[in-house]
């Protein structure tokens, strides 16, 4: 049985963090010792494991209890777990579609500024004046 600080650096998730998933009801409550400490067992440990894993590419808390459930039921197809996945790397292709935009229109207007004074800076420029800006990147 590992403690919360255990738990904690087992799986590199913080304290806080955890107690938000057993609120959530992502992870079960765990045992309390006779201290009252919080005891938690080799399965919360991969549960944790599997929601940080989940959390690390992205996908919602309510993505993960989807998952969670359908982990539950292992003679199901698996047709719905690909479906999150499936829908997450869009949301993911998304993301990296308007970053790319991010990254040229930053590009451009950090290399545009040839001041060496503030007042005439082409970045505080831009930022205070979104038509300075050559693309929507909203």
């Amino acid at each position: 049985m590992l403690t919360i600080g255990d738990l904690s650096k087992t799986t590199g998730v913080k304290v806080p963090t955890i107690r938000y998933y057993e609120q959530m009801g992502l992870l079960s409550h765990s045992e309390r010792s006779q201290g009252n400490q919080r005891r938690y067992s080799k399965v919360e440990r991969d549960r944790l494991s599997f929601i940080k894993h989940a959390r690390d590419l992205g996908l919602t808390i309510e993505a993960i209890r989807e998952l969670i459930d359908l982990s539950q039921h292992p003679e199901k197809p698996c047709a719905e777990a690909d479906k999150i996945a499936v829908e997450q790397l869009a949301t993911i292709r998304e993301k990296i579609v308007k970053l790319k935009k991010l990254e040229a229109e930053l590009e451009r207007i950090s290399t545009r500024c040839h001041s060496n004074h503030v007042r005439d800076c082409y970045v505080i420029q831009a930022l205070a004046n979104h038509d300075l800006c050559t693309a929507d990147h909203d």
